[in-house]
């Protein structure tokens, strides 16, 4: 691969994904200088970013505050409106919806009322079908009708419903992707192939695999670890594994389908090897866990230095009782597939979110896109705390045109004021995220894993 100066290498990156960059600002200026001008989403001066970030976020609440009825009667009680938000100190004043909020939805008919409660502004016409439709039926119509409605989920088994518009969710695949290529830089041309380790995009509304669609566009030749439907009610089964003869039924089908797909992914990885090419892997870091695992089985391993980038998705788990910590989750990638730390980075994310941070290949501290994305991190208090201080993890979101992105999660972190390995002048997460006592575990590759103890698909 023909290394080029990062300046090309974004410009090519802009050039491919050209359709998810709107033609003009369209009211969002800030917005737009925020995102999509910036070079470099993590080598902005820390002056302009600042800049850049309040004029994003300042605009959004004053959007959120004057079309959204229930986050405007939400500020009322808290005695904050735009007035108050005068400069980047006063950002911290907007007010936090819990997490927990897009967990509280009713059924049926009264379910897609709730989502048009929660966007902000005007709705499409969307057309309900049926007295009792069910949650995939309710999701098929507002995004026939022009949105992008998608889920995540918890092990409580409520799913977290964001309404997204077309321009939000463009905007949330562009960052996604613009991020993570900026830190895999030079690793990633248009001739690279790519292996999505999530469902397909096209064939679910859970938002892991929905958000990818970009890496269609980015990547010659995609393959695939999941190629079928995945609906609300599979992953709900997956929360809910009865035991008796489907429970052994439901192993069964687990078992014979991940020795598949485990022996496809062998096979791409075994002809990349063979051919020399390059090759961007991509999602769910369990099922790449797995391979691995596999192959050392086997008492094989690959050299795959020099042609593969690994990029996962965060807060996973290889079964129900051990978490994986990322080091050592690079260290059996470096050992067993022989791709070196730098070339595999993780990715902090979730679906109300988004603004994606993601490792460095310098100390693989996780990295904010600061230009629009505000992370906060608060004390018992629920008030900010200081860099270096343990503490919940909050964010405001100036992507997040169609519903109110200000958000207290249930994950537990510690912020730096900057990376204290690589000169990126950006706030920074150390890389282990916890979960707060008594809230469910997250993460998008945790869905994944779910779902798939019923079904691997492909």
């Amino acid at each position: 691969m023909h290394q080029q100066s990062f300046a090309e290498y974004m410009r090519v990156f802009d050039r491919c994904a050209r359709a998810y960059i709107p033609a003009d600002a369209g009211g969002w200026d800030a917005l737009y200088e925020a995102l999509y001008s910036p070079l470099d989403p993590y080598r902005i001066p820390a002056g302009e970013a600042q800049a850049l970030q309040f004029g994003c976020l300042s605009q959004v609440f004053s959007h959120h505050y004057a079309h959204s009825e229930f986050y405007r009667t939400f500020c009322q009680e808290r005695g904050v409106s735009p007035r108050d938000i005068k400069g980047s100190d006063d950002l911290e004043l907007i007010p936090l919806i819990p997490d927990a909020f897009f967990k509280d939805y009713p059924e049926g008919r009264e379910f897609a009322l709730w989502l048009g409660h929660v966007h902000t502004g005007k709705l499409p016409r969307v057309v309900i079908r049926g007295q009792s439709p069910t949650f995939d039926e309710v999701l098929g119509a507002f995004n026939s009708a022009g949105m992008c409605v998608s889920y995540s989920s918890g092990t409580g088994g409520r799913h977290t419903f964001i309404p997204r518009d077309r321009r939000t969710f463009m905007a949330s695949e562009y960052a996604l992707a613009k991020s993570a290529l900026a830190m895999a830089y030079p690793s990633w041309d248009p001739s690279v192939d790519g292996y999505l380790l999530l469902p397909n995009p096209r064939k679910t509304y859970l938002y892991a695999g929905r958000v990818s669609t970009i890496y269609f566009d980015l990547m010659s030749d995609v393959q695939l670890a999941i190629d079928r439907e995945i609906t609300t009610d599979l992953l709900r089964l997956a929360m809910f594994q009865q035991a008796g003869l489907k429970g052994r039924m439901v192993g069964l089908v687990k078992r014979r389908q991940s020795h598949r797909m485990m022996h496809r992914i062998t096979d791409w990885l075994d002809r990349h090897q063979r051919s020399g090419e390059h090759f961007f892997m991509t999602g769910a870091p369990f099922i790449l866990s797995e391979v691995m695992r596999s192959l050392k089985e086997q008492g094989r391993s690959l050299d795959l230095n020099g042609q593969g980038t690994i990029v996962t998705g965060g807060g996973w788990k290889t079964n129900e009782d051990v978490r994986v910590p990322s080091a050592e989750f690079r260290g059996r990638v470096a050992e067993v597939l022989g791709i070196p730390p730098e070339r595999c980075l993780d990715i902090y994310g979730m679906v109300e979110s988004n603004g994606w941070m993601v490792q460095c290949p310098e100390g693989h501290y996780l990295h904010a896109p600061y230009s629009y994305f505000k992370p906060l991190v608060l004390g018992d208090d629920l008030k900010p705390v200081g860099y270096g201080e343990w503490g919940r993890y909050a964010f405001l979101d100036g992507a997040a045109l169609s519903y109110p992105g200000f958000i207290i999660t249930g994950d537990v972190v510690r912020m730096l004021e900057h990376c204290p390995v690589c000169d990126r002048p950006g706030p920074v997460l150390e890389a282990e995220i916890k979960r707060a006592s008594g809230q469910d575990i997250r993460g998008c590759a945790d869905e994944v894993r779910r779902m798939m103890a019923v079904d691997m698909g492909g």
